[in-house]
């Protein structure tokens, strides 16, 4: 029976949380622990790779992570972001997201609906004069995304600007890993588990995942996949848990 789950992510700041409403339905504790944070870089570090963010016309954003470092190295490096900067941004809630940082405008923020840079092309061609800046974490092989704009003749520049690094747990945190259920959202979190319990085995703790790379990589792991979103049904990882829990899995 499942009675103690760890989510590989950070605790939510608000009251209303699904795995808060899990915990009372299903009597069980959830605890969340990132099994690995983002790092932007340095401004010294951006500038090694030559690159004038002044140079392009437009930004290609592929997660949040990727909005947060680009604002913060402009910054760092004082450079004023031009007011007719574009922004094509993967999905729907990460163009959002770009409020944060500059008043949102139909007319220069731009996004597709799957999540996939593949499925962005298309509308970055109709600007096809754009100079595009896509930047990248450090973890990505950058080759296929060069691949796939070369072929549509887009003119672009892939660049990293921030990185992951391992959020390893203390020695007390390792003791009291009793889990029966781990949640992971990314290949890094899965890789992440076995780089803190090397001689980590599954027996009759559940996995779910979060995303199909995430699944593969805890097949590459040796590790048994036991529950996987999203699904039609089920579009987020708390809905799957919920319906998980419901079937005493």
């Amino acid at each position: 029976m499942i009675k103690k789950i760890l989510i590989s992510q950070p605790k939510p700041t608000s009251e209303k949380s699904p795995y808060f409403d899990i915990e009372k339905e299903f009597n069980v504790k959830c605890d969340f622990h990132p099994f690995f944070k983002v790092e932007g870089l340095t401004s010294k570090e951006f500038r090694q790779q030559k690159i004038n963010i002044l140079d392009y016309t437009a930004v290609v954003f592929t997660s949040r992570h990727a909005i947060d470092n680009f604002f913060k190295l402009a910054k760092d490096l004082r450079v004023t972001i031009p007011e007719d900067m574009k922004y094509f941004c993967v999905i729907e809630n990460i163009a959002f997201y770009i409020q944060k940082y500059v008043q949102y405008r139909k007319r220069k923020v731009f996004f597709g609906n799957t999540g996939k840079l593949a499925d962005l092309v298309p509308l970055m061609m109709k600007h096809k004069d754009e100079k595009y800046l896509i930047p990248m974490s450090s973890a990505h092989q950058n080759d296929d995304v060069k691949t796939l704009l070369d072929s549509k003749g887009l003119n672009h520049k892939e660049c990293i600007m921030y990185r992951t690094v391992s959020n390893d747990f203390t020695e007390e945190e390792k003791k009291a890993f009793d889990y029966d259920m781990l949640l992971f959202f990314s290949p890094t979190g899965v890789k992440a588990l076995k780089k803190n319990f090397p001689d980590f085995e599954q027996g009759d703790i559940k996995i779910g995942t979060f995303g199909t790379t995430t699944a593969q990589t805890v097949g590459d792991e040796g590790l048994r996949l036991d529950m996987q979103a999203p699904t039609k049904e089920h579009p987020s990882m708390s809905s799957a848990l919920k319906a998980f829990l419901k079937e005493g899995k």
